[in-house]
């Protein structure tokens, strides 16, 4: 199924994904809403007991209800009109990453023309940071001590050389971050480089189909090339 080009052609498919349509159908409904009410306070007020008829207050307090009732159907119409809103602005950011490389949660290491990139988050400062490269089968391929790092991101560099010093053939690897401070181990968020292929709409959330990693979020995103 092709994906809208516009804004409209978005909210219209969020529309009919969600089973509605639009704000016409919020309309409609809060219309019906207060149909029902008004039509059971008149069959109430024609059906009740002369001798005993419905005092002021007690109409009064169906009013209100009527009132009340009202104002929390608007509330929700409004609230599910921004939420649409919210929904198509986010498919239309996501769609324009189409084709672009971003930096997003991942393990793995493209290695093209001998040369590799990735990064990693440090929750705090390091004293000794050592990123593993491993090959298809798990088998550490290179070892690369980046030494002292503060805590956020980190970047780092690969020559596409194993720890012999020999050159390895392109493809993809993954790796491993190992970070301490005082002998104790720091956590370490792997970051990978990888195209975005395509955007998905899942229970109304737009998602990153990416080359490799399979779907990312927009807050998954750190960096966009």
């Amino acid at each position: 199924m092709a994906l809208p080009t516009t804004q409209t052609g978005y909210a219209s498919l969020i529309d009919s994904i969600n089973g509605q349509s639009g704000a016409k159908a919020k309309t409609s409904q809060i219309a019906d809403v207060q149909d029902r009410f008004l039509k059971l306070l008149t069959t109430q007020l024609k059906n009740q007991d002369p001798m005993n008829p419905m005092e002021n207050a007690e109409l009064t307090s169906q009013l209100a209800q009527m009132s009340t009732v009202e104002g929390v159907s608007k509330l929700n119409a409004t609230l599910e009109t921004l939420l649409q809103g919210y929904q198509s602005s986010q498919t239309m950011q996501a769609a324009s990453l189409i084709g672009r490389t971003v930096l997003t949660d991942g393990d793995t290491i493209d290695l093209n023309g001998s040369l590799g990139a990735g990064a990693f988050e440090l929750k705090e400062s390091a004293d000794q940071v050592v990123v593993k490269i491993q090959d298809s089968n798990g088998i550490e391929v290179r070892s690369l001590a980046l030494g002292p790092q503060s805590d956020g991101m980190v970047k780092f560099g690969w020559d596409g050389l194993n720890n012999d010093g020999q050159s390895v053939p392109d493809g993809g690897y993954w790796f491993v971050v190992e970070a301490e401070r005082a002998g104790s181990f720091v956590d370490a968020t792997p970051l990978a480089l990888t195209g975005v292929r395509s955007v998905v709409l899942n229970n109304g959330k737009v998602e990153l189909d990416t080359a490799g990693l399979g779907t990312r979020q927009l807050d998954q995103v750190r960096q966009i090339f």
